[in-house]
């Protein structure tokens, strides 16, 4: 399986996002910057995290992103579901009913083993997600930090950071 570039983006933007000190914004072309992806690009993806809660938007010259929720509160399936959607990775399309020399449609009463097995494996996926949350991811970096990965952030949110009212 393989997610767009758009959920790495996003899941390191909130991240950074959870560093914001109280009333703290971030323009997208700061997030985009730092990270050195198109601003247009990540644009759609946090328009995407904030139509499903996870940002909140504030417009204006001070304005910018910040998270809408608690990092605790949000999963990576929150966020892999708000830039990929809710589909499955995998849908079937019935294709073992084509083809020539049809079989009898009793053969078709359950669904597609193939199917159901992807399925089974998109909720073990999906689930393992959901366990994770945006405060843990940051919890492991902090644990394997030595100061400098904390140092770069800081340095640039002292710089980049706008103050706008709760």
């Amino acid at each position: 399986m393989k997610l767009g570039d758009g959920v790495e983006q996003a899941i390191h933007s909130v991240a950074m996002l959870a560093g914001l000190s109280e009333g703290g914004v971030l323009s997208a072309a700061a997030i985009a910057e730092f990270h050195g992806v198109s601003v247009s690009y990540l644009l759609k993806h946090l328009q995407a995290l904030s139509g499903a809660g996870i940002l909140e938007t504030l417009p204006g010259p001070k304005g910018g992103y910040r998270l809408a929720r608690a990092p605790q509160a949000i999963t990576l399936l929150d966020i892999v579901l708000a830039v990929e959607g809710p589909a499955p990775a995998f849908r079937c399309n019935e294709i073992r009913q084509r083809g020539p020399n049809p079989v009898s449609s009793r053969f078709f009463a359950t669904p597609c083993n193939v199917s159901a097995a992807m399925l089974r494996a998109e909720k073990v996926y999906r689930a393992e997600l959901a366990k994770t949350n945006v405060a843990d991811l940051i919890a492991e970096l902090t644990a394997l930090d030595d100061g400098t990965i904390a140092a770069r952030g800081c340095a640039f949110l002292d710089i980049h950071e706008r103050r706008a009212a709760r």
